[in-house]
């Protein structure tokens, strides 16, 4: 089974405790639905170890996570998240620079980007910035921590930007939020650009992953699809950065 099948698998048991988008209703593969119990998740996550300890976290903008993403400005937490489809790059919610009662809509991506502040690879590079921990939501995950989003494989390029410019490495931890039903015992093979998780949280549950694999190979310019560079802000970013003479690999 590959992970086309294996989504449309795990979507028909989605589709019944998921909660529509404003948007995209129950179009799955546009986004990535909060669901029924997402709150208990949220709950487990912050009980962790890897949640408690980390001051700089980075957060997908998946709507499963919009209430953990609130939760982690009351906690103090130095949070980052990418745009709808990295298309604006990246936005900073410092909770010192949210004003007061604004943390639910900060939390929202309709109005993150008007209360949270734009921040650059370069400054996160110059501010010598590391995420201690990122959490993601997936279409599915397997029980060996093997995410797949809706396709387009926004987080395995985020992973691979944030390693070439060190923003995380190899230890880092990567946590997958999902509801129980996301959770597949389907195997898939992993590829050499697979952001393996290393907890899987759901509202029932904590599943520890062992030996997680993290990519660090970092961006493969030429095996970018059509369309990414222009696409996807990060990117464009990261060419600028890091080869600024536009060389091919």
């Amino acid at each position: 089974m590959n992970k086309a099948e294996a989504r449309e698998l795990v979507w028909k048991d989605l589709r019944k405790v998921a909660l529509p988008d404003s948007r995209f209703h129950f179009d799955f593969n546009n986004y990535i639905p909060d669901f029924e119990g997402s709150d208990q998740a949220t709950l487990r996550l912050r009980a962790l170890d890897s949640y408690q300890q980390a001051k700089t976290i980075f957060i997908t903008p998946d709507n499963c996570v919009e209430q953990l993403r609130e939760q982690a400005i009351y906690d103090g937490k130095q949070q980052f998240v990418t745009t709808y489809g990295v298309s604006r790059g990246i936005f900073e919610l410092a909770p010192d620079a949210i004003p007061t009662g604004q943390a639910p809509l900060a939390a929202l991506l309709d109005r993150m980007e008007t209360i949270g502040l734009p921040v650059s690879l370069q400054a996160l590079h110059q501010r010598n910035t590391k995420f201690d921990l990122l959490v993601t939501g997936a279409s599915a995950v397997s029980r060996t921590g093997l995410r797949f989003g809706k396709g387009h494989g926004f987080f395995d390029i985020e992973w691979a930007v944030f390693f070439e410019m060190g923003l995380v490495d190899v230890n880092t931890p990567v946590i997958a939020f999902v509801h129980d039903c996301q959770v597949t015992d389907v195997e898939l093979e992993v590829s050499p650009f697979d952001t393996v998780c290393d907890l899987i949280v759901t509202p029932t549950q904590v599943i520890s992953v062992a030996n997680p694999h993290k990519p660090t190979t970092g961006i493969l310019w030429n095996s970018l699809q059509p369309g990414m560079m222009e696409d996807i802000s990060l990117l464009s970013e990261l060419k600028t950065l890091t080869n600024p003479e536009g060389k091919t690999d």
